[in-house]
């Protein structure tokens, strides 16, 4: 048994074993870029559904990709370059073309237009992550992350996947693509994922917590997924106007920085 430990130990050392680890995620980081891809894909056959599950995916995708690189000690500039250039795929042009083709083509020029706006703010949100420095609260993100307002892109195609059942649907969905993009390059507040759990200490609420998520989401995955990402758009305002009432101090607008744990990692994999 001593042997085999001894092995494992020297193996953990050796070059090729460092190399996996490395690579690993960046791994996830490609997964995360495959389902940009194959949200265009689907979009352009009109399964709208689908296309907008992609979007889901690669939000666990990035999540996780940042996390396993801390863990593993495997952070590097080209994985935190890598990642922003997969999620400019990923929650910028992937969510647009989704919105165009579902939503905003009645409107013509105005519409394919109007989906560009979204990817230049969704690029400029990534772009303003990666040269400011870090901030010491790891509470919040200085502007709506990118993944979040994909997912309000992906969750109102995903509850509705039909088109929306109003006469005035196309200017309805240029309202939902505006208001996100603003989001992104402003500077508002918004809470951290990681912030928005139970506190560590309290780890058996916090799985209860995710159980609870699962459930909801298994059950009634339109509605609920509808209502998160929703919830979390209205949060960073809501957040501004109460800091605002509360006086000079303690709005929530204040802040210089957004590089925290969640889904836009600083440094990735090589």
């Amino acid at each position: 048994m001593a042997k085999v430990l001894a092995g494992l130990r020297d193996r953990r050392h050796s070059p090729r074993f460092q190399r996996s680890v490395y690579l690993l995620p960046s791994m996830f980081t490609v997964a995360n870029l495959f389902c940009g891809y194959a949200c265009i894909v689907y979009a352009m056959r009109a399964d709208y559904a689908t296309a907008a599950g992609f979007i889901g995916v690669a939000t666990v995708l990035d999540l996780l990709d940042g996390r396993i690189a801390r863990l593993a000690g495997a952070t590097s500039e080209f994985g935190g370059e890598f990642d922003s250039l997969a999620d400019v795929v990923s929650f910028g042009v992937a969510p647009a073309i989704l919105v165009f083709a579902w939503g905003l083509d009645p409107l013509g020029r105005l519409g394919w237009a109007i989906g560009f706006v979204y990817v230049t703010a969704a690029a400029l949100r990534l772009a303003r992550f990666n040269v400011q420095p870090q901030s010491s609260d790891k509470r919040y993100f200085l502007g709506m992350p990118s993944p979040a307002a994909a997912g309000v892109l992906a969750s109102t195609v995903f509850a509705w996947p039909g088109g929306l059942p109003v006469p005035q649907a196309p200017f309805v969905a240029l309202a939902m693509v505006l208001v996100p993009a603003y989001m992104m390059v402003s500077r508002i507040r918004f809470r951290s994922f990681g912030a928005l759990t139970l506190r560590p200490r309290r780890s058996s609420l916090v799985l209860l917590q995710f159980a609870v998520l699962i459930a909801a989401i298994v059950v009634e995955p339109q509605s609920v997924l509808f209502v998160m990402a929703y919830s979390y758009l209205s949060s960073g305002p809501i957040g501004l106007v109460v800091g605002r009432l509360r006086g000079p101090g303690q709005s929530h607008g204040a802040g210089t920085s957004d590089k925290d744990d969640a889904t836009e990692p600083t440094a990735k994999a090589s």
